[in-house]
């Protein structure tokens, strides 16, 4: 299936759809369902919704990445968290050695 074809198919009207070829289902089916996070639980959804007030010159600088490399806004805004999260736990010393390998790789690109 295109990617036309999603777009069409998305956009089309509930009352346009042939369900003609698909039986209802019966109670007895609708009794058995278990909900998506049972049956498939690493599929589900591992996020909580939050409201959250940020800086506007924040979210634009998150909006204009995605921009210019893909993705989305709020997933690099949690992973910038993740990354500062591991950066706080981070030992002084691994730190250091980190900062100095930089320095170093940023002298020897500068020869």
């Amino acid at each position: 299936m295109s990617e036309s074809d999603l777009k069409r198919i998305d956009n089309m009207p509930d009352e346009d759809i042939d369900y003609s070829d698909i039986p209802p289902l019966t109670d007895e089916q609708f009794a058995a369902m278990k909900p998506l996070r049972v049956v498939f639980p690493k599929l589900a959804q591992r996020k909580t919704r939050i409201t959250i007030r940020l800086d506007s010159d924040i979210v634009q600088w998150f909006k204009q990445q995605v921009q210019e490399t893909g993705g989305n806004y709020q997933s690099l805004i949690n992973q910038a968290l993740r990354d500062y999260i591991a950066y706080q736990n981070e030992p002084f010393e691994d730190i250091l050695r980190r900062v100095i390998r930089e320095e170093l790789r940023a002298v020897d690109d500068g020869d």
